[in-house]
């Protein structure tokens, strides 16, 4: 079972891997990281010009996750009237957000979504009943 602790070291280390970190002292770092990051895109918006850019998140949770991921690093989504409301329109330069900031999010939504599993498994099974396992499957 993953600990809510253990889950933020992981989310950190995510963040370190993006930004290059390079030495133990520097994982642990998460400020650095987030600074390294956002001078590397400050260096990509130098040499590419932004373009707006849509994403489209399948949940709730991975909409609030991508949208503080993006407000972290400075940039400013928005949606226009009458897109859904797991559409988020971003202006960003496309090697950021190939490179950086969409693997990074896959990578945070991934662990993310592992823990809330194991959470609400773990809730399900010890508050409502221990048998959380699928339904068994009947021909016809």
């Amino acid at each position: 079972m993953t600990t809510e602790a253990e889950l933020k070291e992981k989310l950190r280390k995510i963040e370190a891997l993006f930004a290059g970190a390079a030495t133990a002292g520097e994982r642990d770092a998460a400020q650095a990281a987030r600074e390294r990051i956002q001078v590397k895109l400050r260096g990509l918006e130098d040499q590419e010009r932004p373009v707006e850019m849509r994403f489209t998140l399948g949940d709730g949770w991975n909409l609030k996750l991508f949208l503080a991921l993006c407000r972290r690093y400075g940039l400013k989504p928005y949606r226009k009237h009458g897109q859904r409301r797991t559409t988020v329109m971003l202006r960003v330069v496309p090697t950021f957000a190939n490179d950086v900031l969409w693997p990074e999010f896959t990578q945070l939504a991934e662990a993310l979504g592992a823990y809330l599993n194991e959470a609400t498994e773990r809730i399900i099974r010890e508050e409502i009943f221990r048998d959380t396992e699928e339904p068994e499957e009947r021909q016809g």
